[in-house]
Parts: structure tokens; C-alpha cells; sequence
């Protein structure tokens, strides 16, 4: 039988240790050779164990699971990362999906047998989320879409005006430097707020730097 070495990482020892105890009880082919309750221990214990997946929870004392992450697929890609949260949010599991995490499930709506799985599945080469993590994916999947309609229907003169809406120039400042009329700048512009439901240059630049329009 080969053995999956996993390091779980909560600060909650009451889940630590119901998870490890379940564990060892019930499959022995997923070995706990360690426990942190914060990132300092866990890179700490990498240095003296070999693991092949981290049971990975998002919220701890020090720093963010996300950080652990990043840090991690730089240092060991080749250790697997199953995350964990007891409340998981869109932004978390986008950022946990850039990082390339392979398996995200929720904490308290789960039992020992689908922890099991998902770790089986992950070392075999899988990916694993859990049903309300595959939801939130699809959210962001179709959010994604919608925001690669909408940045095609730009024109380069609009996406121009973006640009320099971002830069902080007015109106005046704007039109002088497209060297264009002002009320075609106003046109343009009003264009861009009509297609993206907005109404303030303040959203208008949020919008372009989070769906990077702009950088």
C-alpha cells in the first residue's frame, strides 16, 4: 500500500485533532507525520519531514493561507495543496486558483471520508473541490466571461479615454490629449459608463484595474 504523508495546517487544535484521530483510525494509507497551528511551524516542520500533500486552512494567526500557498508552489511545487475554510470566499478561492492549489473543500460540511477522497484523488493526479467550492468557481468562471464581453466591445479610443481616466487627467486634459472635441470625449465616455453599468470615473478605474484593462 503506499502511503500519502500529509501535514495538517488549522490553528483549531479541536479540528486538528479530530481529523488526525479520524485519520489514523480509519485510513491508513494517509499517514499525519505533523500538526501547525500557524505558517512559521509549518515551513519550520518542512524542514525535517517529507510530505506529499498540506491539508491547508485559510484563516491562521500569522499569515494567510493564500501566503502559505504562494510560498509554498515556490519552494515544493511538487507538494500537493488541499485547502480548507470554514466560511470560503469568492476572492480566496480565485486567488487559490492562481496560485494552483489542487483541491479546495469546506471545513464543517464535509465527514472524514470526503477529506479521504479528496486527498486520494489529489495524490492520484486529480483535482478536488468540494460542492459549494465548484459553485463559487462557476461564479467566477462566468464572472470572467462576462468581463471578456464587455473589454471586447471597447474601442482603442475608449480604451484610451480608460487610460487616461486612470491617470487622474480631467476632461479638458483628456480631450487635448487624444486631440479630440471634448463633448466626443464626453461621448466616448458616457459610452464606456453605459456599457459597464457604472457612473463615476471612480468606478470606471476599480473596474479596469481589477479586470486588468489597466495596470
Amino acid at each position: 500500500m503506499t502511503e500519502t504523508k500529509i501535514i495538517i495546517v488549522d490553528d483549531h487544535d479541536f479540528f486538528r485533532l479530530g481529523l488526525r484521530t479520524a485519520i489514523e483510525k480509519n485510513h491508513p494509507d494517509i499517514v499525519v507525520v505533523a500538526e501547525a497551528k500557524t505558517g512559521a511551524e509549518f515551513f519550520a516542520l518542512l524542514k525535517i519531514h517529507s510530505i506529499d500533500l498540506v491539508l491547508l486552512d485559510i484563516l491562521l494567526p500569522d499569515m494567510s493561507g493564500v501566503e502559505i500557498a504562494r510560498q509554498l508552489k515556490s519552494l515544493h511545487p511538487e507538494i500537493k495543496i488541499l485547502t480548507i475554510s470554514a466560511e470560503p470566499t469568492t476572492y480566496h478561492v480565485k486567488e487559490m486558483l492562481e496560485i494552483g492549489i489542487e483541491g479546495f473543500i469546506s471545513k464543517f460540511d464535509t465527514n472524514i471520508e470526503f477529506f479521504a477522497d479528496a486527498i486520494r484523488a489529489i495524490t492520484n493526479g486529480l483535482e478536488y473541490y468540494g460542492k459549494d467550492i465548484s459553485q463559487i468557481i462557476s461564479q467566477i468562471y462566468l464572472a470572467s466571461k462576462k468581463t471578456l464581453h464587455v473589454t471586447r466591445e471597447f474601442s482603442d479610443q475608449e480604451k484610451r479615454i480608460i487610460e487616461c481616466c486612470h491617470e487622474g487627467l480631467s476632461g479638458k486634459q483628456i480631450a487635448e490629449r487624444l486631440n479630440i472635441a471634448y463633448k466626443t470625449m464626453e461621448w466616448h465616455k458616457s459610452n464606456i459608463f453605459r456599457k459597464l453599468n457604472i457612473h463615476s470615473t471612480v468606478e470606471l478605474v476599480h473596474f479596469a484595474m481589477k479586470n486588468g484593462i489597466i495596470k
